[in-house]
């Protein structure tokens, strides 16, 4: 019985962190890029694949052996370090899921012809009915792991439907005509930046999966996360890549819609609302889940009414999408935000692995703390270069 509670627990913790990732920014990310870079693209996201995997299982690892949330584990490496982290998480956290609120407002409006406002309020209260139930967290997992599928079924159907040319984007995977370091670096920090990051190792955490002991439920857990992701990243490039190469033009205003629609007639319309929807309501229960686990450790009150705290929230980002709108210029803040937010907090778990206090006699594999130590460097190269350049807009 214990085992099956573990798969079912390791199943939703994979779930929660793919479908935080797969936000509207994730659908749109891919298909832009797909457009522009066309088969090469294939390339990209297999690097990005190999990266993400380090990034997570340094972060779960950590975060299991030493028994900690994030910000424990940062307070411990410098005092006060902790509480600056849970500052950017939240902030980034708070400001991303503005956006996601927006995307499930198109996502009923696609599907009911509602406003995006009505449809936004409609899907917020479904991410609080979620925390409303005494058992939220199997809610959560559970809810996780039926949309993330129901992502995965209608993306594969729209790909076989686009009829994709699958040998070009298999050799261009291995011999591209181009390389986006820039497209690599936004695609990881999509994946596994911010509050993304922690996602599914503080939901193990909650669950009680912890120790050296549970390494291999840890480290099996991380790897699915990131291959959900990675299938549903695949098959939408694979879906784009096949609407592309019959030389058609995504609207740039919606270009995953165009996508869908091109692909499948109205019933692909509607698809992508659905998929919309799924990946924006995933991704607003994430996000909230995960950004108030940040903030728990500093204050009992919060600890004691999360799930009242959550639902505040996301209350809170509907409450910002509904009377200002989407606020372009705070995304683009958070956008380059999260790519410095994740080398501070990778940096801080790779020393965090190296000392006792911490993880006792565990021993971090050399291979994963030389894979962290290169995603911080480019990372936190890139998320400077582009804080800079888009902090002057602010004050335009």
């Amino acid at each position: 019985m214990k085992q099956t509670r573990n798969w079912s627990v390791l199943l939703g913790a994979a779930f929660l962190m793919a479908t935080s990732a797969v936000g509207p920014g994730f659908l749109t990310q891919t298909t832009v890029f797909t457009q522009t870079m066309a088969a090469s693209f294939g390339f990209v996201i297999g690097i990005s694949i190999i990266l993400d995997i380090g990034v997570q299982l340094n972060v779960w690892r950590v975060i299991a052996v030493s028994e900690k949330r994030a910000q424990d584990i940062a307070n411990a490496v410098l005092p006060g370090l902790g509480l600056f982290i849970a500052v950017l998480i939240v902030l980034g956290g708070l400001a991303f899921n503005i956006g996601n609120v927006g995307g499930a407002g198109l996502g009923f409006n696609v599907l009911l012809g509602v406003s995006a406002e009505t449809g936004a309020i409609m899907a917020a209260a479904i991410a609080i009915a979620v925390f409303l139930v005494k058992e939220a967290g199997k809610v959560m997992d559970r809810f996780a792991q039926v949309m993330g599928f129901l992502m995965i079924l209608l993306i594969v159907y729209v790909a076989i439907t686009s009829e994709p040319p699958v040998a070009e984007a298999v050799q261009k995977a291995f011999l591209p005509d181009q390389i986006d370091i820039i497209a690599i670096v936004t695609l990881v920090g999509g994946t596994v930046g911010g509050y993304i990051t922690f996602a599914g190792g503080h939901r193990l955490l909650d669950a009680g999966i912890k120790g050296q002991a549970a390494l291999p439920e840890v480290n099996t857990s991380a790897v699915s996360g990131i291959t959900v992701a990675s299938i549903i990243r695949i098959f939408l490039f694979l879906a784009a890549l096949g609407i592309v190469s019959q030389g058609y033009e995504l609207d740039a205003a919606n270009p995953p819609a165009a996508v869908f629609q091109l692909a499948a007639g109205n019933l692909g319309y509607k698809l992508f609302g659905v998929v919309m929807l799924s990946a924006a309501v995933t991704s607003i229960i994430g996000s909230a889940y995960t950004s108030v686990s940040f903030i728990k450790s500093f204050n009992k009150h919060v600890a004691k009414y999360e799930n009242r705290v959550i639902i505040v929230f996301i209350a809170i980002s509907t409450a910002i999408f509904v009377t200002i709108g989407r606020p372009v210029y705070l995304l683009i803040l958070a956008g380059a935000l999260n790519g410095l937010i994740l080398p501070i907090t990778l940096g801080t778990i790779l020393i965090a692995a190296y000392k006792k206090q911490l993880v006792g006699s565990y021993k971090h594999p050399v291979w994963l703390t030389l894979f962290g130590g290169l995603v911080v460097l480019v990372m936190a190269w890139l998320g400077g270069y582009t804080l800079l350049q888009q902090l002057p807009q602010l004050f335009k």
